[in-house]
């Protein structure tokens, strides 16, 4: 439980869109809608690159 305090609430809230976000694209993808499926699937590495980004500007601020 230690780990999520750390992990923060806004971090978590984007890894559980993240996950949201996965479910979504294989459901279309999984139901003959593969481009738009594949397309959706594009936006939760974007997610993960972006949380990456701040959290390395805001531990370079420090």
């Amino acid at each position: 439980m230690n780990y999520f305090k750390n992990l923060g609430l806004g971090n978590l809230l984007m890894l559980v869109l993240c996950a949201l976000i996965i479910l979504v694209a294989e459901y279309l993808f999984l139901t003959g809608d593969t481009e738009h499926g594949l397309f959706v699937g594009l936006w939760a590495p974007t997610l993960l690159g972006v949380m990456i980004y701040l959290k390395l500007v805001e531990n370079g601020s420090k």
